[in-house]
């Protein structure tokens, strides 16, 4: 296992700054995922990391070694793509086995690894099928078998999942995780699925613009989230601006256009009396009540407007103090709750306070 090491990282493609200052550890061992949206970098970093890119300024270390302006083939990375990109015409035992038999490895020990890195991704049986044979789940693998064959010092994944159908993607994402952690591999994975983000990764890496904004373990990005950008393309959520109006260590209260909220304190967040804040309530923390609990604390009342059933969620539409809030109730009843005036209520655990000054 090693770790990889990024410095001052700048990739320019003209006058597009591609990546902009990127300082990052992936820690020996750690699948780290890439998450953001289109053209915010993640697949150049992906690649800059391999070699195909280098960078204008910066530096990148695989454990000790500065790799920045070694070539591809002398970084030992395995690349895991979109698209696959296995070849047609060769068999599955042959696909897994071109890298080796570029590196000139003694064909005996090609047979015993390529064997070795089928069986790892549950293909053991498979090695003289076609690749027109398989199916889409059955390719990835083998793609994921072919990149661990050369034992690579760091596991690159460029969106492998993107092409599955959803199923497909739910097991293949346990499936990868396993493998990574099964042979305890450094690993970088690219995707802008946040719930693949958050079921993959030990940490994940938010992106945006070049830059990266937040790098935190799963729950922490996702509950406590550093910036405005951050908690809007973590899953859905209700933005709102507020004043703080009382802050102690343990609670912070805060006035917004819906009302009043109690807030926990956050080590890592400092406000003070006055201090402008971004308040974020996520839909699934949200559960709509009848108004005999206005009383209740982080209770704001509005008129339920519009109901869409999916099955396993119902999706209510809120009007509060001239905001429209989306709630989500999970499990939801049979029967679909009247329009009309109803009361929202938040536990102060879930209002979660993101700092104006952070805001990217």
């Amino acid at each position: 296992m090693i770790a990889v090491t990024l410095r001052g990282l700048v990739v320019r493609f003209g006058d597009v700054v591609a990546l902009d200052r990127i300082d990052l550890e992936v820690r020996a061992g750690e699948l780290l995922l890439l998450l953001g949206p289109s053209g915010c970098g993640k697949s150049t970093l992906l690649r800059t990391i391999a070699g195909f890119v280098v960078p204008d300024r910066g530096t990148i270390e695989f454990g000790e070694e500065d790799v920045t302006r070694l070539p591809p083939h002398k970084r030992n990375t395995g690349m895991v793509f979109q698209s696959f990109a296995l070849w047609p015409h060769l068999s599955v035992g042959e696909n897994v086995a071109f890298g080796l038999r570029e590196r000139k490895v003694e064909k005996r020990e090609i047979t015993q690894r390529v064997q070795e890195s089928l069986e790892a991704v549950r293909m053991g049986e498979y090695t003289a099928r076609r690749i027109d044979q398989l199916s889409g789940g059955e390719q990835q693998r083998v793609a994921l078998a072919r990149a661990l064959v050369i034992r690579p010092r760091c596991l690159l994944l460029d969106e492998p999942l993107s092409n599955l159908d959803a199923s497909l993607r739910h097991s293949m994402r346990d499936e990868i995780r396993r493998v990574c952690k099964e042979f305890r591999l450094t690993a970088v994975y690219v995707t802008h699925d946040q719930q693949e983000a958050l079921a993959v990764g030990d940490r994940i890496a938010v992106m945006k613009g070049g830059r990266v904004l937040q790098i935190d373990a799963p729950l922490e990005v996702y509950r406590r989230p550093r910036s405005r950008a951050v908690a809007a393309f973590m899953g859905e959520t209700n933005l709102l601006s507020g004043t703080v109006l009382s802050a102690r260590s343990d609670e912070v209260r805060v006035r917004t256009s819906i009302g009043e909220f109690v807030a926990l304190g956050r080590p890592d967040l400092s406000v003070d009396v006055g201090t402008p804040v971004w308040v974020s309530l996520r839909p699934e923390c949200l559960l709509l009540t009848t108004m005999d609990d206005a009383s209740l604390a982080n209770a704001t009342a509005g008129e339920l407007e519009s109901t869409a059933y999916l099955g396993q969620i119902a999706e209510h539409r809120f009007r509060a103090g001239g905001e429209l809030l989306r709630i989500h109730e999970l499990n939801p009843r049979a029967t679909r709750p009247a329009d009309g005036s109803k009361i929202a209520v938040i536990a102060p655990a879930d209002v979660v306070l993101v700092p104006v000054d952070d805001d990217r």
